[in-house]
Formats: C-alpha cells, structure tokens, sequence
C-alpha cells in the first residue's frame, strides 16, 4: 500500500521503515567503515595532540573523548559522534590546513566543541581520570 506526504515527493511503502533487509543494505559496511575510522583514531591520535597540544584549549577534555569514545561501555551513538570529531582532528589536510600555525587547528577545535555539545554528559569521571594520568596531572 502507497501513501504520499502532502506537499512532499517522499513516498512510504508499508513496511519500507522497519524492514530488515533495507537497513542491512543501507549500513551494509558500517561496522567494518567505524572500525577502521577507529583504527585511523588509534594509530594517529597522539602524535596529532602533540603537535596540537599549544593550540588546543582543552587537551584533557580531547583525551578524556579519546578514551570515551573507546570505551564498550559508551553508546554507539556517542562513540560515532567522538570518532567523526576525533577523525577530523587527525587528519592532516583539512578545511584548514593543521600545519598553518596559529591557524590551523581552528577548525579542528571548532568541529570538536560541536561534538562535545552533542555528547554532553556522556563524557564519565573514569574518561577524565584517564585523560590527567596519561597528561600527568593530578
């Protein structure tokens, strides 16, 4: 059975919404797409933060989301939301080129406020403990 939306070219199908064999083709790749985003995260993190880290007004808020979005006990959708933000922040060419000094990672910090936004609260205690050890703060 068809229905239309009025003052819309979108179509339902009955079903269509919650039907498996849809939502496996459309996420057909998306675990295999987050974990390697993930590995991506892992292997150039730290090496970014470094060279960030005079730049970045909140570096342990950054790693404190670095080990929540590797946390299992995060929610997926918290964790995509951090590994996209974190993603971006490790990538060298950008919107605005990271080795732009002063510059460059504007963009970065801007794209990781957003997340942090979208995330609030999910960031634990244990995450930021874990951030000041691996700094060295108290």
């Amino acid at each position: 059975m068809n229905s239309k939306i009025k003052g819309s070219e979108i179509k339902i199908l009955e079903g269509e919404i919650l039907s498996n064999k849809r939502l496996a083709r459309h996420f057909k790749n998306a675990d295999e797409k987050a974990q390697s985003n993930g590995e991506k995260v892992k292997n150039k993190f730290w090496k970014t933060l470094a060279k960030a880290n005079k730049q970045l007004p909140a570096v342990e808020q950054v790693v404190a989301a670095y080990y929540c979005a590797f946390d299992p006990d995060t929610p997926n959708r918290t964790r995509a939301i951090l590994l996209a933000a974190l993603g971006y922040f490790v990538l060298p060419l950008d919107t605005i080129p990271d080795f732009l000094f002063g510059f460059g990672f504007t963009d970065d910090i801007a794209v990781l406020t957003l997340a942090f936004s979208a995330i609030k609260g999910s960031i634990k205690q244990i995450h930021i403990d874990a951030a000041r050890n691996k700094l060295g703060k108290p």
